[in-house]
């Protein structure tokens, strides 16, 4: 950007500024007005113009800045700045690349600083990056300039207002009837299950789906990194979110700290919303110690990718014995989902495994991926006869009871 054009934007852009602050006209007004006026608007061509226009606007609207129409947009799921000019966004499961941006890197600090701010968070060169979550329940992480080599980076995962049901999911092709209601008896009768699957696999929404079918009458403890779980139908429960260190480093409230402190709340269950260190450590004791039904997620390749990922994040928490990590692993869970994304960026259920046991160096899993179903499900022997009811009858979905699927 040359001189003459980063005086024009500079001037645009403090002429608005201080129109907004007294009130004294429409910010657009004011903005076309000045443009038109200056001197160096005759040099730039009129598209060059339009987007000065445009982007001027937008950074007098509100703290994200020209990322707003992003914001707004329901059909955008994630907003991902790489530096000031390289924006893209990922909309109805396309990534696709924005028209506008940053005319500087400062004024992308600028935006990232404000994120922060309004969330008691600060964002600098001794503290270069920044999680945090906003008004809506959107997760926003931020990375400065002297970690990013290529500029600021600003990732925002947008938080969904529309509430997915196991029938969205099973009409949108994540899974099939047979396979929701399958699920759905293994939640009802108090499996231990926990969702794999890569970034933006749909993990969450499938925990978020199944929890419709936990017992109402149950107390319910729920734990997440960023609140996106929702559970209307249960009265009796208790939502619990990890907290950040403040600017001198304190006040952290951790994911294993909260799952310590559920275990002296009297839970029926406990989900966790994701785990991706120590934490697992005391995840798998809470579902070793008869809090039967517990759920949870995790970043993983496969069934048997996440076991060993499992395996190495509880020993960041507990120096165990890998064999001793392993048979709590295969104690604790009962049943592994794995979702995936195809070519298409379709989501779709790549795996389901019950997990039987550890022997001989190497986990024995169940595969329930095929028609067999709950036939199948070698666990269902050991469980009470109530349970086992609960699996012989056949759940269905909505107000129509499904076909037998023992």
């Amino acid at each position: 950007m040359d001189t003459a054009t980063e005086e024009l934007r500079k001037t645009v852009l403090e002429n608005a500024r201080q129109a907004m602050l007294e009130g004294s006209g429409d910010p657009m007004s004011v903005i076309v007005r000045t443009v038109f006026s200056h001197s160096g608007s005759r040099e730039l061509e009129w598209d060059e113009l339009d987007s000065l226009i445009r982007r001027t606007y937008l950074m007098t609207r509100g703290k994200l800045g020209i990322l707003d129409p992003l914001q707004e947009d329901v059909d955008v799921t994630e907003i991902m700045v790489n530096g000031k000019d390289r924006i893209f966004y990922e909309k109805n499961g396309k990534i696709q690349r924005y028209g506008l941006s940053f005319d500087t890197t400062e004024d992308l600090e600028e935006v990232i600083r404000n994120i922060a701010g309004s969330v008691h968070r600060e964002i600098n060169e001794l503290n270069p990056i920044v999680d945090a979550r906003l008004e809506d329940g959107s997760r926003v992480n931020g990375v400065y300039k002297n970690v990013a080599l290529n500029g600021p980076i600003l990732t925002i995962r947008k938080f969904s207002g529309k509430y997915i049901t196991m029938n969205d999911l099973v009409g949108n092709g994540t899974l099939d009837r047979r396979q929701a209601d399958f699920l759905r008896a293994l939640v009802e009768s108090g499996y231990n299950l926990f969702i794999s699957g890569g970034t933006s696999s749909g993990k969450t929404t499938l925990l978020n789906a199944l929890s419709d079918y936990v017992p109402g009458e149950e107390r319910v403890i729920v734990i997440e990194d960023s609140m996106e779980l929702k559970l209307s139908h249960i009265e009796n429960i208790v939502h619990m979110e990890c907290r950040n260190a403040n600017s001198r480093g304190k006040g952290m409230v951790t994911m294993a700290d909260l799952i310590k402190t559920s275990l002296r709340m009297r839970p029926d269950r406990i989900i966790v919303g994701e785990v991706r260190g120590g934490e697992v450590a005391d995840m798998l004791q809470a579902m070793n110690t008869g809090h039967s039904g517990s759920m949870s997620t995790g970043h993983g390749n496969s069934v048997e990718g996440m076991l060993k990922r499992l395996e190495s994040m509880y020993l960041m928490a507990v120096p165990l014995n890998v064999e001793a990590i392993r048979a709590q692993i295969a104690e604790g869970i009962d049943v592994m989902v794995h979702l995936e994304r195809d070519s298409r960026r379709n989501r779709h259920i790549a795996e389901m495994k019950e997990v039987l046991g550890y022997e001989n160096g190497r986990f024995i899993l169940n595969d329930l991926t095929g028609e067999g179903g709950i036939k199948n499900l070698k666990k269902a022997e050991e469980r009470s006869a109530e349970h086992v009811e609960i699996l012989c009858r056949g759940t269905g979905s909505g107000d129509h009871p499904g076909e037998d699927i023992f």
